[in-house]
């Protein structure tokens, strides 16, 4: 508690926001746990009282009592909401989502009937976009997301839920406008962002450039093509493409640059200042996205440390980050890049000086650059790595080398970008800089497919699930020792770590392999068998034209929760309600 007192407090709210997710304690058991949390607080004055040592723990149980007590505040109610299940709806968007294949997505607050709710909007594809400048109307079929059949699928729900969503409107009619004449500041500021990704579809550019450059600059990736979002993942470089740590702090040392140039060293805090004001004002203009607010506040956590001339400390910065987004909303606690965007920072904190240290001598600026690029990037990848296969179940050792080519280069793509976006929010197409950015954005998706189909580095469908993800911590945990001291002195519990993890990894994979099931899947209006004994099995699947999808969010999955070795895909049949594998006779009906 003496050396990180703010990361293990946040550690204690954390640990409390898990455990009221998970037991969802009633309202009565809350206020008793909030009236212990201010009689803590209120005994914390009178130290004369308390024996010195317990101070450490009674804090400990305020902020882990304040964890449960937020959460329960925080954590959505179902609005009862009656309708029947065709309504004329009025509506105005909030967000704007990814496209599927048929409908445009959007976040809508919808009326009915003076009810007023959150909810997902889909509209077809060919309808016109959408605007915050106007009430929409129409005719719309409304729907509860359902959680799903079994415990391997993603829980859609749930997350909309998270959300506060709890229906989603099918538009099915014409849709109606009027002009509103209440727009909210937040509200014309997003109007803003659409009339400058309109500005960036309207330029001369290709549609490939211009969909990267709204999703690299302005946060949004809602048309990028499917092929071009493949080569991403594939290759590990999908937070390249969405606004992270690396944008902000690039667009902050470009303000701080440049202010620097033309005023005095003097002015070195105010520059500071103000640079920090420009990146919350760019936070503001895209939206506030989840993963932009947390680089904005953990920039922010660290250059109060330099203004008030405090040593910079990286885990009080990270810790006063994370307390300040979780007082807020504690649902983001359960938000993939929260926890990814976190840990990458705890894995530069844990081992990037020890990595460097065994690279070589870094003696002029270039080898700084370079060198600091790889050690960052094995660090944050490392610790990042349990945490990928637990929710994406994909990992390619290629994107090892991706990092290091591409993220040396992404400062200069990403200052390119943002004065792309800039001329033309202003109104200026040049189209000798169009061509300059067509080649060089064409070039960096012709390398990251380059790297994207190193097929034999990528590996899909691995298994992983929350103790092994939990002993992978541990293995990363000692693995610092033993790079620092270089010898096999720290050996004996890095091995033993690793020694525990692939007994509990095979026992976990036995397990599923001693499992027989059949189970039944639905997709649209299709249906899927899925019959598994040991470590094989067979889908039988009704509509084979959607298999791409199906194999993508059923027979994935399943795979990975299963740790299925061997699998086979059959058509159902059409009549007989049985189906034959390894030689038995399966009834379904």
């Amino acid at each position: 508690m003496n050396r990180q007192p703010l990361l293990i407090l946040v550690c204690c709210f954390i640990l409390g926001i898990l455990i009221q997710d998970y037991f969802s304690f009633e309202r009565d058991f809350v206020f008793i746990i909030a009236l212990v949390c201010l009689l803590i607080a209120i005994s914390l004055f009178f130290k004369s009282f308390l024996i010195s040592k317990l101070n450490s723990i009674l804090i400990g149980l305020l902020f882990f009592g304040l964890g449960i007590s937020m959460h329960f505040l925080n954590f959505p109610k179902t609005s009862q909401i009656s309708f029947t299940t065709n309504e004329n709806i009025t509506f105005k968007i909030s967000k704007k989502l990814n496209s599927t294949e048929k409908n445009k997505k959007y976040e809508a607050i919808v009326k009915i009937k003076n009810q007023i709710f959150n909810t997902v909007l889909l509209i077809p594809k060919e309808s016109k976009e959408l605007d915050f400048e106007h009430y929409y109307r129409a005719k719309s079929y409304i729907s509860q997301p359902q959680s799903p059949e079994y415990d391997f699928q993603f829980d859609y729900a749930k997350y909309l839920h998270r959300k506060d969503i709890f229906y989603q409107c099918y538009v099915n009619g014409e849709i109606s406008s009027a002009k509103r004449n209440d727009l909210s500041f937040n509200e014309k500021i997003r109007q803003k962002r659409l009339e400058v990704l309109k500005e960036i579809n309207n330029s001369a550019m290709s549609s490939k450039s211009q969909e990267f450059l709204k999703g690299i600059i302005l946060a949004d990736r809602t048309e990028i093509d499917s092929e071009t979002l493949q080569d991403f993942n594939r290759s590990g470089l999908v937070h390249f493409l969405a606004i992270s740590g690396t944008h902000i702090v690039v667009i902050f040392g470009m303000f701080y640059f440049l202010l620097m140039k033309f005023l005095p060293l003097r002015f070195r805090k105010s520059v500071i200042i103000v640079s920090l004001g420009f990146i919350w004002v760019f936070a503001l203009f895209i939206g506030f996205g989840s993963s932009v607010v947390r680089s904005c506040i953990m920039l922010t956590m660290y250059f109060c440390y330099v203004l008030l001339q405090r040593k910079p400390d990286l885990l009080h910065a990270l810790a006063l980050s994370a307390f300040t987004i979780l007082i807020i909303d504690t649902q983001q606690l359960f938000d993939v890049g929260f926890q990814l965007s976190f840990l990458a920072v705890l894995g530069i904190y844990w081992l990037n000086q020890p990595i460097l240290k065994h690279l070589p001598k870094q003696n002029n600026h270039f080898k700084k650059i370079i060198y600091n690029t790889v050690s960052i990037s094995i660090s944050a990848q490392m610790v990042t790595l349990p945490l990928v296969l637990f929710y994406f179940h994909q990992f390619s050792f290629v994107s090892f080398a991706a990092n290091l080519f591409i993220v040396p280069f992404s400062e200069v793509i990403i200052i390119f970008s943002f004065v792309m976006a800039g001329l033309l929010a202003l109104g200026f197409d040049f189209k000798i800089i169009n061509i300059i950015y067509d080649v060089t954005i064409d070039l960096l998706l012709t390398v990251i497919h380059w790297f994207a189909d190193c097929e034999s580095l990528f590996f899909e469908n691995i298994s992983m699930n929350g103790v092994e993800v939990a002993m992978l911590f541990v293995i990363v945990y000692f693995l610092r020792f033993v790079i620092v001291k270089s010898n096999f002195r720290c050996a004996p519990q890095f091995s033993l770590a690793v020694l525990m993890f692939f007994i509990v990894r095979i026992s976990f994979t036995i397990y599923e392999n001693k499992r027989q099931e059949v189970l039944v899947h639905h997709y649209k209006k299709g249906k899927i068998v899925s019959v598994k004994n040991k470590s094989s099995v067979c889908f039988w699947i009704e509509n084979v034209i959607d298999q791409e999808k199906i194999r993508q969010y059923i027979i994935n999955p399943y795979i990975s929760s299963r740790r299925v070795k061997n699998i086979k895909i059959e058509r159902l049949p059409a009549v007989s309600g049985k189906v034959v594998f390894n030689n038995k006779i399966y009834n379904l009906k």
